[in-house]
């Protein structure tokens, strides 16, 4: 039987060296990567179409934080938290559209009988005051518009009341002077009766 002869240690490393130098690229070929700095940040391109024809608005928005706090402690029923929500707003927005939303909510505040602010000629005051103030163009909050509408009808039906109060005044007159017409009408009638037995 023939003998194998198994290469030596030696020539078995010898060969996988070389296959690993001859794999590695020469060093003046290699580059070094240059080590980046965790706070550069590539540049992000898109790649959106042009509109050359694009109109943009920058319209002036409010922040409506007091006023929705404001609308939530109303629903709540505290009236004096919901005031003073209403007043930070107007006081915190500093403009037109602020001041006119906030005294419509303040005005809508003092038209409630349960409000410690109940004020009905106060609230048709300033109802009557801020029509004249609000301008179409004027965008305002959607709850504040249904404010406004409240305001409206609470202005319109106690003008209806006062007028009925009127009304039922002079009613009340004349029935008194018909009540007395009809008893001096009686005495007359008894006395003329008394007068012929």
């Amino acid at each position: 039987m023939p003998q194998i002869r198994l290469p030596s240690v030696t020539a078995v490393t010898l060969v996988v060296f070389l296959q690993g130098c001859s794999a590695t690229p020469p060093a003046e070929e290699a580059s070094p990567e240059p080590a980046q700095d965790p706070n550069d940040v590539p540049e992000l391109t898109l790649n959106l179409p042009e509109q050359e024809d694009c109109v943009c608005r920058t319209d002036e928005q409010s922040d409506y934080t007091f006023l929705e706090k404001g609308f939530s402690a109303l629903a709540a029923g505290d009236h004096i938290e919901a005031i003073q929500y209403f007043q930070r707003y107007q006081r915190l927005e500093s403009s037109t559209r602020a001041d006119w939303e906030a005294g419509i909510a303040i005005a809508y505040d003092s038209m409630l009988p349960r409000s410690p602010f109940y004020d009905p000629e106060a609230a048709r005051r300033s109802y009557r005051r801020l029509q004249k103030e609000k301008t179409e163009d004027m965008p305002v909050h959607q709850k504040i518009l249904m404010m406004r509408d409240s305001l409206e009808t609470f202005v319109k039906m106690d003008r209806k009341i006062n007028d009925l109060e009127k009304d039922n005044a002079v009613l009340r007159e004349d029935l008194k002077k018909r009540e007395e017409a009809i008893k001096r009408l009686r005495e007359l009638t008894l006395g003329q009766k008394g007068a012929r037995q």
